[in-house]
């Protein structure tokens, strides 16, 4: 075993301390192993470069399954190698088998704190304090000196849409890898940038319905009002609306009723409320 500070042995003698304990100040990557394991002695290198590179930001401890088979079995090990990081003492992360370094490095970097996290703290306090120019200049300062931390460009994105920049906002986000733009959270905000941009502009939502009650078939007003909506949390008279677009045309402003329709389901996620919504759209495409 090295005689590295960031790596050691454990047992379930010692597990509650040094991994469970101390999972409170640092990261702990725990990493199940056996002696008879191929794959886990192609790992291990990597583990304990990665434990020198991160220089005391994380920990790498190491349980012999085949000494450990009780721990092993606490934490339900069936297959070897596999590592589980710990974080205030629970699991946070894991992974099985061996991977590349790269991967193990981004799997980390989401629960390793570092310096331009206390920057985005600072800006998102500055921003919820009522300073957005501030909360900016502080986001893209991070943003610049740390362009590895994917966790500043959505909040970034957020700031510039409270503020009125939606094609700014759009801007960040297309900046990140193209994994990290397949994320939930970021699908999320490049809805609300779809409907913000419409809206930029816009009349308000009084005017929006006194030209829809001189005129219903105003598909341009119909359709910045279901973006009002939607951005203020009116999403079922929203989609109403955007379902009405597809009813009166899809040939409208390029198929902005189904276009509409899709950002608001990335927006909704998994609530409730998408599945009637998609049904109808998917029956007034076919």
């Amino acid at each position: 075993m090295s005689d590295s500070p960031y790596l050691y042995d454990v047992t379930q003698a010692d597990f509650a301390e040094r991994v469970l304990a101390r999972s409170q100040d640092v990261p702990v990557l725990v990493d199940f192993w056996a002696d008879w394991c191929g794959p886990c002695r192609m790992l291990a290198p990597v583990l304990h470069k990665l434990a020198e590179d991160y220089g005391g930001k994380l920990i790498v401890a190491k349980v012999n399954s085949d000494a450990e088979q009780a721990l092993a079995a606490q934490y339900g090990i069936r297959s070897l190698p596999t590592v589980k990081l710990f974080r205030n003492g629970a699991v946070v992360d894991e992974f099985m088998g061996v991977q590349p370094e790269s991967q193990i490095r981004a799997l980390l970097d989401r629960h390793i704190p570092r310096e331009s996290d206390a920057v985005r703290e600072t800006a998102l306090a500055t921003w919820r304090a009522g300073d957005a120019a501030k909360a900016e200049a502080l986001l893209r300062q991070a943003l610049e000196d740390d362009p590895g931390n994917d966790k500043i460009a959505p909040d970034l994105a957020q700031v510039l849409l409270a503020s009125g920049k939606a094609d700014e906002a759009e801007q960040v986000l297309r900046g990140l890898p193209a994994n990290r733009i397949e994320d939930a959270d970021i699908k999320r905000l490049l809805a609300s940038v779809h409907f913000a941009r419409l809206v930029a502009n816009a009349p308000d939502a009084d005017a929006l319905k006194a030209r829809l009650d001189t005129a219903p078939d105003d598909l341009e007003a119909l359709e910045l009002l279901a973006a009002r909506w939607i951005l203020e949390g009116h999403y079922e008279a929203g989609m109403d609306a955007l379902l009405q677009i597809m009813r009166k045309s899809r040939k409208y402003n390029d198929d902005a009723g189904r276009r509409g329709l899709l950002a608001a389901f990335e927006l909704l996620g998994n609530d409730d409320r998408v599945t009637p919504y998609r049904r109808q759209m998917f029956n007034l495409l076919h």
